[in-house]
């Protein structure tokens, strides 16, 4: 397998991206770094803005640890629910993760539904603690995406654009190659290679730009209610995932409709709404 990406009209390559890093015995897989990084990182942005807050940053451990637990096991069956053709003849298969197969807004639902269970349980606003984590999930959402640099997947349809992309065939999996990929495969130094969209790297830079957003209304923003920082969250998450979703080609559907695009769609429309709505009552 050949291991170069490139970003060709950039001029920019990289010569061995690998998927593993070995320690000893051990491979650990740079997609769970990459994981590991965006949580320590999104923990801390949402610790911080909770002590900003002059909250308890015991409770938002514990929501971490218990968001954690259900925004994998939420992420895998998102995933399975509506891949279920590839799993109903190998149950199995469902446990085995290590193949990929966790979709973001799975985990995103199982994290805020440990913060909804948490919260009930002690008696906290739920949308008061939705606030810091809201930050936090853009924050883990900007660096996590790089794990699907490292994994070649996640990409979009071809593109000769600006900031296309070039893997090897070998590189990518099979099923994730489209017709139109097929028919602008190039030889570049005797390797077989398809140029795409880096949808990862859009999504990057638009959680980037929305992490901005988010922590400038958080310290900088006056007369603040609880919600206002998770549903500009969800508003503006939504809107890039809108357009992003439909540049890729591993679209996640269900009877022909892209699930997670019409979720983020519904997604803008709702937390828009509701910001609009609680803006207006707040000067009336």
């Amino acid at each position: 397998m050949h291991y170069n990406i490139d970003f060709p009209h950039l001029g920019i390559r990289f010569d061995h991206v690998g998927k593993t890093i070995s320690i000893g015995s051990f491979d650990i897989a740079y997609y769970g770094i990459v994981i590991a990084l965006g949580i320590v990182l999104g923990m801390s942005l949402a610790f911080a803005y909770a002590k900003h807050r002059g909250e308890s940053v015991n409770d938002y451990e514990n929501m971490l640890i218990l968001g954690i637990i259900l925004g994998v096991i939420g992420a895998r069956i998102y995933y399975v629910a509506f891949m279920w053709d590839q799993y109903r003849g190998d149950l199995k298969s469902i446990f085995n993760t290590r193949e990929g197969g966790l979709a973001i807004y799975g985990g995103v639902i199982g994290a805020f539904l440990a913060v909804l269970i948490y919260t009930r349980i002690k008696k906290i606003p739920f949308l008061k603690a939705a606030d810091p984590v809201a930050i936090g999930f853009a924050a883990g959402q900007m660096v996590g995406r790089w794990g699907n640099f490292f994994n070649r997947e996640a990409f979009g349809e071809y593109t000769d654009s600006l900031f296309a992309m070039r893997l090897p065939v070998d590189a990518v999996r099979s099923g994730d190659i489209t017709d139109k990929m097929r028919a602008h495969m190039e030889t570049v130094d005797g390797v077989r290679t398809i140029q795409v969209h880096p949808t990862f790297l859009y999504e990057s830079c638009w959680c980037l730009l929305l992490l901005i957003v988010l922590l400038t209304i958080a310290y900088r923003g006056k007369n603040l209610f609880y919600g206002q920082i998770f549903f500009t969250y969800l508003c503006g998450y939504g809107l890039g995932r809108v357009w992003i979703e439909g540049l890729r080609t591993d679209q996640l559907k269900l009877h022909g409709i892209a699930v997670s695009q019409v979720l983020s769609g519904l997604l803008v429309i709702v937390s828009l709404t509701v910001l609009v709505i609680s803006s207006r009552r707040r000067h009336s």
